[in-house]
């Protein structure tokens, strides 16, 4: 169906058409890490990321229900938000692959709580778990910002399907 200025409107969708739509948004590209009750080091892809609050600094993303850190990450009082640079797309790709030890050849530093942390990003939040809500078949995970880090540089962005870099000189 179309509007009167040729638009297509859509009433009814499946999940992949609204998934395609919502891929018109561009996003930033985060790996989130955090560690488990065994202490296990727990590190995902996530372009689910957005600021929430100045006063407190509080940033939120969401997880997955299916998603084999659920569990970890409900469990966990600490995480870190780590922004990608546009250099980083094979750390995108490491981090959503499944199986294998997504940290294999990863330079890190330890953070808050002794949370693991890639040495290299282009931003980065250390936050300790705020709030979690259910969000049909996600969490919504708000976390309070008690420390940061940001670099220069250009920002990794995912848009329709593909990661590209967003070069700020030219935008």
């Amino acid at each position: 169906m179309s509007d009167l200025s040729g638009r297509i409107v859509v009433d009814s969708f499946d999940v992949t058409e609204f998934r395609r739509t919502l891929g018109c948004f561009a996003t930033g590209v985060t790996i989130v890490t955090a560690r488990g009750a065994d202490r296990q080091r727990i590190g995902m892809a996530c372009n689910s990321f957005s600021s929430l609050s100045l006063d407190p600094p509080l940033i939120q993303w969401s997880l997955a229900k299916c998603s084999r850190n659920h569990a970890a990450i409900h469990d966990a009082n600490f995480f870190a938000v780590h922004i990608l640079d546009a250099r980083q797309t094979h750390l995108c790709k490491q981090f959503s692959a499944k199986g294998g030890d997504r940290f294999a050849g990863i330079e890190l530093e330890t953070g808050l709580n002794d949370l693991p942390l890639l040495k290299t990003c282009h931003a980065r939040f250390e936050c300790e778990m705020y709030a979690q809500h259910d969000a049909g078949d996600h969490t919504i995970i708000i976390g309070r910002v008690r420390r940061l880090y940001q670099s220069s540089g250009n920002p990794l962005i995912f848009y329709r399907g593909a990661l590209s870099a967003f070069d700020a000189q030219t935008a």
